[in-house]
């Protein structure tokens, strides 16, 4: 049996101008009606394959409480897995598989997600995305672009602070126009 490496993956859905979400938190931008007749077609199945090699989910307050607030239209769409929520509030668990985890970052990813999972999803918002940059921790980033400029919102790099170099490792294009980039963080 080969032992597979832990690997933290940064995870995001932006505009093409680099917005993650407008000024209200609002992300109805996300359902477009674009077409890409040359792009791929995920199935279902293929999703729910993609998705069975998460085994832990990492977000920050304001993602979370974005995603409970959905979570009463759409379900909860990060289901059963273990879920780290970084903050210094005081939030509502709603769930068994939620923690809430307020400390050091990289005392987080050694002492308490590689010793027990092996494939994490940071799945936002962007200051935490940004600080896992600058502290290295993260191993790769899957941006996914969709074809719209909102203009204005919540921005993805705002301020990173440091030079990072990438490496890009695939890139998808997809029937509705969304673009998803794969990146390898170079360490070192």
């Amino acid at each position: 049996m080969t032992d597979t490496p832990f690997k933290l993956t940064i995870h995001i859905v932006s505009s093409l101008d680099g917005y993650i979400a407008k000024k209200d938190n609002n992300v109805s931008w996300f359902e477009t009606a674009d077409t890409y007749e040359k792009g791929i077609t995920a199935t279902e199945e293929q999703a729910t394959e993609f998705l069975k090699k998460i085994d832990c989910y990492v977000m920050g307050s304001r993602t979370y409480e974005h995603a409970l607030e959905l979570s009463k239209s759409y379900g909860w769409v990060y289901g059963d897995l273990p879920t780290v929520v970084i903050s210094n509030r005081n939030l509502p668990i709603e769930r068994n598989n939620i923690k809430i985890y307020s400390g050091d970052l990289a005392k987080l990813v050694e002492e308490r997600l590689k010793p027990n999972y092996k494939n994490v999803w940071l799945v936002g918002g962007a200051a935490l995305i940004q600080e896992f940059i600058r502290l290295k921790l993260a191993d790769e980033i899957r941006l996914s672009i969709l074809p719209i400029l909102l203009g204005d919102g919540l921005p993805l790099f705002e301020q990173v602070g440091i030079e990072q170099a990438l490496h890009l490792k695939d890139v998808s294009a997809f029937k509705n126009g969304m673009v998803e980039l794969v990146y390898e963080i170079k360490k070192g």
